[in-house]
Formats: structure tokens, C-alpha cells, sequence
């Protein structure tokens, strides 16, 4: 397999980020992070809740982990960051960790989605890093259009690059084994960073979140592992998709294809064959087993890879499994499924699974 550096110059914009990166591996250092996040638990400056899709507030009461920082493209973006539990006895012999980074929701903070997910105590106690940035503004540029709000509708895919790098040099973590998750606008943000770099990925899973349409676009360009939960019944952002959004003064809701166009749409990046609908209880399980030799491809992925679809019966726009009350109008929480566990077991092994 290549190197991280090897894999690295397949991306367009990281010749830009080598003058950057020297800069983020000192931010922590010149500027220290605090030892547990603030109550705002987001790097931005408008808190963009009263049009959050994300099921957040802004902020979360924070648990046990560490604040950092990292310098990209001028600006000082935060992040929290959990680590699995090790002796001294097992240090010295721990290897390169897989690392899941986690996008949160619109309108909400990296301590809300922890809090709603249990993700960094699911994941760390299969020895994994997980990393939960902070979106400017709580929120994410998942969609490949300017706005006024986001002029650089990239920075925050850069953003994703330099972050899982510095947490190669920095953490350990395993460049082979990278992995995205998010939920909502989060979601969508996830399945961005798989539609253009799937070659940074080892995997990326969405819950609630869908690829966008329209003028802000996102196209699969390669094969990569997908899984996409979503809520048969989320009022928020249908099933269907969202084509024609409503106006918002904050920032523009993206128009978005249907979950199952979404996930389509990475099978077909993926050169996958006809995929197999199966009755699972609470939900229907769709999956596409990836091809060899696809398109775009770099001729290293597992040959059993697969992308996903799962529609939670009786569940809104909501984290599957999840303790934590949504918000009203956001439609109800499924105890059929454990999106957590399921995903991370699907990042363990993404293979055929009929």
C-alpha cells in the first residue's frame, strides 16, 4: 500500500496546504489548547441556530477530552479530539490507530454531536482516534457553490486534508485507515470529502445527511466504502431529497438528491453491479458490493467494499440509537438500530454484508 505522502500528492489543492501545514503542527503549541472545550464548543462567530438543521443549539455541556487547534488557510479551527486508553505496558507497542473524523450538525457543536452519538466512547474502546472539528459558523460547506457565507466553498474540505494529516504526524493515526462520519449537514459534508478524496478515506458514513444538487453539486469521483442511514420519516430533509429548499437569511439551504440517489451515485463511482434490498427489523438494508477496476479508481481497495443504505422505519431527521431528545419537529428517534455501533462495524468491515 502507498504511503501517506504517496496517496497525498493524488490530491489537488495539497501542494497549496505544504505552506500551511508547517503553521497548523505548531498551533497547539504557540497557542495552547484549553483543557476541556468552552460551553460555545465552536470556533465561529455566528452561532447560525436559528436555521440549524443539525439538532443543535450551539452549544452542549462538554465531557473529559482536549481542545486543539490548527492553523489552515489563516485561520486558527478547532477541534475535539479523543484518544483510546493505553498503559505503559501497551504504549510501547501500539501500533498506527484508525482515526474517524466526526461533522457535526448545522447549527450545533462538536459536544453536541459527542453527546448524541457516544461516538468517541463506542470508538475508543476499539482503539480508534476520533477527531469532532468545529465548523465556522456551526456549520459545514458541504456543497461545491460560493454563497456570501462561504466564499471559498473548499476551505473546508482543505480543512478535513490538513486535519487527518496533522493527526497522521502527530497522533498515530493509521493514513490506510481514515474514516468520516457526520450527521445532517455534517453528513453531507462527510460524503463531500468521500466524493473528492476518496482516495484520503478508507471509508464514510452520513446519517441524515445527502450529497447536494443543483448549482452547489458534489459527483463521486472514485471508489470508496459508503453507508448512508437515513429516517423514513424526517420531516427536515424528506427521504426524497430536498430539490427547492426554502430561503433562509443565514445561509442557504443546499438542494439535495434523494438518500438512495446519494448512495447510488458513490456505487456507480465505485463501478458496483445491481444492489440486493433485504427486510432487516426496523429498517430495509440496500447494498451495492464495489467493483474492481472503476473508474477513477486506484486499484487498492478491497475488492469486497461496498456502499450502504439503510431507511430506519419509524425514525425523523435523528441519530438512530441515540438517548439524547431531538429537537421538536424533528420527527423520532429509532431503537431498532445503533447508528454508532453500525457504522463503526461497517468501517471494521465494509464488505459485502448480504
Amino acid at each position: 500500500m502507498r504511503s501517506f505522502g504517496e496517496r497525498s500528492r493524488r490530491w489537488p489543492g495539497v501542494l497549496a496546504l505544504v505552506l500551511v501545514l508547517p503553521l497548523a503542527g505548531c498551533a497547539t503549541d504557540s497557542d495552547p489548547p484549553d483543557a476541556a472545550p468552552p460551553s460555545s464548543g465552536s470556533s465561529g462567530t455566528s452561532s447560525g441556530a436559528s436555521g440549524g438543521t443539525g439538532g443543535g443549539t450551539g452549544t452542549a455541556t462538554a465531557a473529559p477530552g482536549t481542545r486543539e487547534q490548527l492553523r489552515v488557510d489563516g485561520d486558527v479551527r478547532q477541534y475535539l479530539l479523543h484518544r483510546p486508553a493505553s498503559t505503559p505496558e501497551s504504549s510501547a507497542a501500539d501500533g498506527p490507530r484508525p482515526l474517524v473524523v466526526a461533522f457535526h450538525g448545522r447549527g450545533a457543536d462538536a459536544a453536541e454531536l459527542r453527546a448524541k452519538t457516544r461516538l468517541e466512547k463506542a470508538a475508543t474502546a476499539r482503539g480508534m482516534l476520533v477527531a469532532f472539528p468545529e465548523g465556522l459558523g456551526h456549520g459545514w460547506g458541504a456543497g461545491a457553490q460560493a454563497t456570501k457565507q462561504r466564499p471559498d466553498p473548499d476551505l473546508d474540505v482543505r480543512f478535513t486534508e490538513a486535519l487527518v494529516e496533522h493527526l497522521v504526524r502527530t497522533e498515530r493515526a493509521d493514513p490506510e485507515r481514515v474514516y468520516v462520519a457526520g450527521f445532517s449537514n455534517g453528513g453531507s459534508m462527510a460524503l463531500r470529502v468521500a466524493a473528492e478524496r476518496p482516495g484520503l478515506l478508507a471509508g464514510a458514513a452520513s446519517v441524515s445527511g445527502q450529497l447536494p444538487t443543483g448549482d452547489a453539486a458534489v459527483e463521486p469521483t472514485g471508489p470508496v466504502p459508503v453507508m448512508v442511514a437515513y429516517g423514513a420519516d424526517d420531516p427536515v430533509r424528506p427521504l426524497a431529497g430536498l430539490p427547492s429548499p426554502p430561503p433562509d437569511p443565514e445561509e442557504p439551504i443546499l438542494p439535495t438528491r434523494s438518500a438512495r440517489d446519494t448512495a447510488a451515485a458513490f456505487a456507480a463511482a465505485g463501478g458496483a453491479g445491481e444492489p440486493v434490498t433485504r427486510e432487516e427489523k426496523g429498517y430495509d438494508r440496500t447494498v451495492w458490493r464495489l467493483g474492481t477496476g472503476a473508474p477513477g479508481g486506484d486499484g487498492d481497495r478491497r475488492p469486497d467494499g461496498t456502499v450502504r443504505l439503510l431507511v430506519v422505519e419509524d425514525a425523523g431527521h435523528t441519530w438512530p440509537g441515540s438517548t439524547v431528545p431531538p429537537p421538536e419537529g424533528f420527527g423520532p428517534v429509532s431503537k431498532a438500530l445503533d447508528a454508532t455501533d453500525t457504522l463503526l462495524d461497517f468501517f471494521a468491515d465494509p464488505g459485502p454484508g448480504r
